[in-house]
């Protein structure tokens, strides 16, 4: 890769990290004898020496989507719990934090149900998400024309919903159905689901899954990618963790809001196992807007747009973070194999 730089500087540091302009962008500040930086970018495209790896870009960023998706599950879980409990109510109130046993003292264990299961889920599921979102962006936007960005960012999020949901939806069945009291644990909840209701039991909800998942995905990242490529150009440098977080929680909690009826739906089409109380999502809105009301359909908005806020601060945060530690470890490695045949 080369690098306009001058020949012995005083002081360097290199930070390669998937910038803001959607392609790999190496950033090294060069200080003169006059402690002035000098900054220098050579990005990786398509039309440069050095072809887009697509297997290479598809691996780190599932490395990096896997890990900031168990932060996430593994840190929120409990809010989850509660917004699950809260959608799942059909007539009468259910007891959540207050599930208690003597003395109002909160289930703690309750609040955690599943969640050992659902980070065995959610590592590959986000790793899905991510290496087939970056890659297909980053393709995209090398088509599309410069003012089309967001067309790209809403594909590429729809097209990494889809292909995750494989592995997001059996997640979300097991998950949810465990968090209500259904079951105690994963294996029981795959076993019992399976014998019951057969393989399709365990993608239950599949089509409400995605109504909900496939506009959140693409809303979510068309929103943090569009926030961040204004704040870039308007502040003229890249982005501290801080302020990648800060965004993310911006767009996630946007996008929670929005897409909160949604959930609803889907949550109770997961839910309801073997009883069959709904026959499709459109039964499922008319029966909960005939029996319980519009508001219904809002309920426990409050702890989803919470839960999403706080986790796409952190996901977004874990997700650039983790991007940038192993693009650096990537430019160690290469400038190691350099030094070596020099």
């Amino acid at each position: 890769m080369a690098m306009n730089a001058r020949s012995s500087p005083t002081k360097s540091s290199a930070v390669i990290s998937y910038g803001l302009t959607d392609e790999l962008v190496l950033r090294s500040e060069l200080w003169n004898g006059r402690d002035e930086p000098r900054v220098a970018f050579a990005s990786v495209n398509a039309e440069e020496d050095k072809p887009f790896n697509f297997l290479h870009v598809l691996f780190d960023c599932a490395i990096a989507g896997g890990t900031a998706g168990v932060f996430v599950e593994a840190a929120l879980y409990p809010i989850d719990t509660i917004k699950t409990r809260l959608q799942a109510v059909a007539v009468t109130f259910y007891c959540i934090t207050l599930a208690a046993h003597g003395g109002g003292k909160i289930n703690l264990k309750g609040l955690y149900s599943g969640l050992v299961g659902n980070l065995a889920g959610a590592f590959p599921a986000s790793a899905i998400f991510l290496g087939i979102y970056e890659p297909v962006k980053q393709k995209l936007l090398e088509t599309f024309p410069e003012n089309l960005s967001a067309f790209a960012h809403l594909t590429a999020g729809a097209v990494g919903g889809a292909a995750s949901s494989l592995v997001r939806v059996p997640t979300e069945v097991i998950k949810q159905r465990i968090q209500t009291g259904q079951f105690t644990s994963a294996p029981d909840a795959v076993r019992l689901i399976v014998r019951r209701e057969g393989l399709k039991g365990l993608f239950a909800g599949y089509g409400s899954f995605l109504l909900r998942d496939l506009p959140f995905d693409a809303i979510q990242f068309c929103i943090y990618e569009q926030l961040l490529l204004g704040y870039k150009l308007a502040a003229r440098r890249n982005l501290s963790n801080t302020e990648n977080a800060i965004v993310g929680a911006f767009a996630g909690a946007i996008t929670g809001a929005v897409t909160a009826p949604l959930d609803v739906i889907k949550t109770r089409l997961m839910v309801q196992g073997s009883a069959n109380q709904y026959k499709g999502i459109c039964d499922c809105v008319s029966t909960i807007a005939r029996e319980e009301g519009i508001s219904t359909l809002f309920k426990g908005m409050g702890p989803r747009v919470l839960w999403i806020g706080i986790g796409g601060s952190i996901f977004f945060g874990v997700l650039e973070k983790t991007k940038v530690v192993l693009a650096q470890r990537h430019f160690n490695s290469q400038d190691s194999s350099s030094f070596k045949l020099d």
